[in-house]
């Protein structure tokens, strides 16, 4: 069978990755990163009630010292009734960078030789390491350096298509989990839930 490594967050596009994999008959091995962000119980909580149950139990992987100190307000949770929050405040320059290659050295110790992610070509303004041209360049990057490769393969999709995908696969889309300004629940405001709620919308999901 085959095998795959998959970065997962409890979130919608790493679940729906999840789903996909399974169905084509591919062995998941799901790895979740504690990067310290504020709502990395909810997202653990998350990764173990979404992912299919044929894929391996899920890895969770500490890597939280690398951010510590950071003013992120994917770190520090902010006081939503009170404090202001924009896209600067949510970016973490070089994160995305830390995931593949954690990823891919955990994958080379697994003697796993393929590392899927949920990456999407995102609209966010600051979030230029969620792009398709970065993830090109990623792979271009890491050619040389070992066997392991990248795949994103939602990443030419819009949020909107995800959501049509992950109805075809029945995948436990209420159950997902993105906010990236709340621990708790959608905050509804930030980045991640105004592009979720605008693509359930389009899907015809009210």
């Amino acid at each position: 069978m085959r095998q795959a490594l998959v970065m997962v967050s409890g979130g919608l596009d790493s679940t729906t990755v999840c789903h996909m994999l399974v169905r084509e008959g591919v062995d998941v091995h799901p790895v979740f990163f504690d990067y310290g962000q504020h709502c990395a119980e909810t997202e653990w909580g998350k990764v173990l009630s979404v992912l299919p149950p044929t894929s391996l139990p899920p890895e969770r992987l500490d890597i939280s010292d690398i951010f510590r100190g950071s003013p992120s307000r994917m770190i520090v949770e902010a006081d939503l009734w009170n404090e202001r929050i924009t896209d600067d405040d949510l970016y973490i320059p070089y994160r995305t960078m830390l995931f593949f290659s954690v990823a891919a050295a955990r994958a080379q110790t697994l003697k796993i030789m393929n590392v899927y992610s949920g990456f999407i070509n995102s609209n966010h303004a600051k979030e230029i390491d969620c792009s398709a041209a970065f993830m090109n360049g990623l792979e271009e990057l890491s050619k040389d350096v070992g066997a392991v490769r990248f795949h994103s393969p939602l990443r030419e999709m819009s949020k909107t298509d995800v959501v049509r995908l992950a109805l075809e696969l029945d995948v436990p889309i209420g159950r997902t989990f993105s906010c990236q300004a709340c621990s708790s629940f959608p905050c509804g405001a930030c980045p991640n839930c105004v592009e979720r709620l605008n693509a359930l919308a389009e899907a015809g999901i009210t």
